[in-house]
């Protein structure tokens, strides 16, 4: 597979007045969707509503005037809500505005440590996590967001601990009718109206739908203000500043790190996949993305918004609206703020049970994603680091459920042949065969845990030249490691260079990750 020169869209103010209009659009769109879903995700977080568009406007104005290029948007997402409901139920103990302060403290240290990350080019490690072990934690998170909602759509009050599977059927039993009848019609909604065949109903975008009609079925049905979105009268109202007085105890230091480190990379991740997407090279620098979302991170915190990242489900949204460039962000927080400004005794009117049946198809889309589509049927290997990263990540914890998805990868690796030695280090072979041709040999193995060896060689090459990377003599390549080449033959095409990667039994293609060698080949070479 050969990679050729891309043209990337002009970030001079030029090139933004250019694509003005397109971002504009974009971010328009981008606004619609996160509205509701930054209230959905503060509301069930454990913030106030508002502090979920405190956040998405921070998000969008540092994002665009920090970010670099990239078409990421910045904001509260899924990934980190139960992790959040966690730190101000346990930082509280049970005093909700408690928590909710000594979680902000936690927010800020936090985004200073991704600030740090940032500094220290760390951004590229999330490159290498298994794509199954990334899955596994996401479809982790979807299933306690799911259970939590549950309890909100019914209009039943959610146990504080776990297990919340268990509790599901008390919630049914003792449901509130005219509460549940509003978040099934905007599940409903959810799910059927990008489906829909009448032109122009289809791509309506759907949580707009949604809080209309919820907001008409509210009043119809006389919802009181305990079953409504609660916001102040003035966005400067709530303007919360964080308490720092337990930011040095054990707990705090413990989410802290839990929030650097998930958040992190999630939003890598979340950046890199949408770099997939961009129809325009206007590609994120990971470690810059990641000093954007500290430095967001710290701000948030400061004024009392959720934790942020570079969200996937806004971020899919933003490209497929048409963005251009980083602008479309900034025009979606700039939107949130007008708003927030001016229609706060508008958005008070939205039931709970809409931002709960949101929050619900976010969780689904979480476990069950289209990527996972594509991962589940490459290998029984794939399927297992996912279980078990699921398995783990929901009974001791997220980090422990990705480490533990990491490391039966390496187990599975060392049973298939693996040489020790191989495990954190490629053996590499370059040779320049004519002017302006480099053949690169990788001998025994290219995994997940020695590609940045391998990608530490490469990048020794000038730019602008012929590169063939020749996988005919290992035993074994991996899923991360071969779509990582094929990412890296995509940035050097883009630097003016070709780079074809050759010797697999079939060409890689899209997917690029689904091609994998783990049989010895016919005169493997000495190490």
């Amino acid at each position: 597979m050969a990679f050729t020169k891309l043209e990337a869209p002009a970030s001079s103010p030029t090139g933004r007045r250019r694509y003005f209009r397109a971002d504009v659009r974009a971010g328009f769109l981008v606004f619609l969707l996160a509205l509701p879903l930054s209230m959905a995700l503060a509301h069930a977080s454990g913030f106030p509503p508002v502090a979920g568009l405190l956040s998405a406007i921070v998000g969008g104005v540092v994002g665009a005037l920090v970010g670099g290029p990239g078409l990421t948007i910045k904001g509260p997402a899924a990934g980190l809500v139960a992790l959040a409901a966690s730190a101000v139920q346990e930082l509280g103990h049970g005093n909700a505005q408690l928590g909710y302060k000594l979680t902000l403290a936690v927010i800020v240290v936090a985004g200073l440590v991704q600030v740090i990350f940032g500094l220290l080019h760390l951004g590229s490690l999330g490159e290498v996590v298994p794509a199954a072990a990334v899955r596994g934690l996401l479809a982790a998170i979807g299933l306690t967001l799911i259970a939590k909602q549950l309890f909100v759509l019914t209009g039943t009050g959610a146990p504080s601990q776990l297990p919340l599977l268990t509790g599901i059927p008390r919630a049914f039993a003792t449901l509130n009718p005219a509460v549940c009848l509003i978040g099934l019609v905007s599940l409903a909604l959810l799910l059927g109206l990008p489906r829909l065949r009448v032109p122009g109903l289809r791509h309506l975008p759907a949580p707009l739908v949604l809080v209309l009609v919820a907001v008409g079925l509210g009043r119809g049905l006389g919802l009181g203000p305990d079953l409504l979105v609660k916001l102040p009268g003035k966005l400067t109202d709530a303007v919360t500043f964080p308490d720092f007085s337990q930011v040095l105890s054990g707990p705090s230091l413990r989410y802290i790190v839990l929030f650097a480190l998930v958040g992190s990379l999630e939003s890598v991740l979340s950046a890199r996949a949408v770099d997939l997407l961009a129809p325009l090279p206007s590609r994120a620098s990971l470690n810059r993305d990641l000093l954007t979302i500290g430095i967001g991170n710290t701000l948030a915190g400061l004024v009392g918004g959720l934790p942020l990242i570079s969200e996937i489900v806004r971020s899919s949204a933003n490209v497929r609206s048409g963005a251009q460039t980083r602008w479309a962000n900034f025009y979606h927080g700039l939107l949130l703020l007008v708003l927030g400004a001016l229609g706060a005794p508008l958005l008070t009117q939205i039931p709970q049970a809409a931002l709960a049946a949101l929050l619900l198809y976010t969780g689904l889309q979480l476990v069950w994603p289209g990527e996972l589509t594509q991962l589940w049927p490459i290998s029984g290997e794939q399927r297992a680091v996912f279980l078990v990263t699921v398995g783990v990540a929901l009974t001791a914890g997220l980090l422990s459920g990705v480490g533990a998805g990491i490391g039966v990868k390496l187990l599975i690796h060392l049973w298939r042949g693996l040489p020790l030695r191989r495990m954190f280090w490629a053996a590499v072979d370059i040779e320049q065969a004519t002017p302006g041709l480099y053949e690169v040999r990788v001998l025994e193995a290219a995994v997940f845990s020695n590609y940045f060896s391998l990608q530490n060689r490469l990048e020794t090459l000038p730019t602008g030249q012929h590169i063939i990377i020749d996988l005919s003599q290992t035993r074994l390549v991996d899923h991360t490691a071969l779509e990582n080449l094929a990412r890296y033959a995509q940035d050097y095409a883009r630097s003016g260079g070709q780079l074809t990667i050759t010797g697999l039994p079939q060409p890689v293609s899209a997917p690029p990750a689904t091609r994998v060698r783990t049989a010895a080949p016919p005169d493997p070479a000495p190490a």
